[in-house]
């Protein structure tokens, strides 16, 4: 299946939407807030206490989600080789096999993110703001757990296409 037939699934799209708006958003608050300290640390030799860890948080989080931007274009770190060794009929496969690899990965990484936050809930402090730390490390699981749902819904939406694409008599050798 097409990368524009991925995208114009209504459920990726959204996500696809949220994930601009969010960013952006993100972002301009982060050059906002990162302008107005490199204004008072030179003008007023001073600065907002508070915006340093805040700018940091504002970067994790937008390395994030721009990671989860990127798996949703498919512009992730990727190993390639395969278009080189194998075959092109083989690639609709290997597509299958990366998407449902990316899936358990992301799966597992979502759940291990969400125990880190259940034990900052359970035994966190406070930090920025003093809001508790599990607040600021959210975005973790947020967005692994985005990632698995993109690549899982990928991954069915793929092998329901090859199966649609190719008849069960066994026809076609593909």
């Amino acid at each position: 299946m097409s990368e524009d037939n991925h995208s114009s699934h209504p459920i990726l799209r959204r996500l696809d939407q949220g994930e601009d708006i969010l960013l952006c958003l993100l972002l301009t608050i982060m050059l906002s807030l990162a302008c107005v300290q490199i204004f008072m640390r030179s003008v007023l030799s001073s600065g907002l206490l508070w915006a340093d860890p805040l700018l940091r948080y504002l970067v994790l989080w937008c390395g994030l989600l721009g990671a989860l931007k990127a798996t949703g274009q498919r512009k992730h770190i990727a190993l390639d080789f395969s278009t080189y060794l194998l075959p092109d009929s083989a690639q609709p496969w290997i597509t299958l096999i990366t998407d449902l690899f990316c899936t358990v990965t992301t799966a597992c990484l979502s759940l291990a993110s969400w125990i880190f936050i259940k034990n900052e809930i359970e035994f966190g402090g406070t930090d920025l703001l003093s809001l508790p730390t599990w607040v600021w490390n959210i975005i973790f699981p947020v967005t692994f757990g985005l990632m698995t749902v993109r690549y899982g819904m990928r991954f069915i939406i793929d092998l329901s296409g090859r199966f649609r694409s190719h008849p069960p008599n066994g026809d076609q050798d593909q």
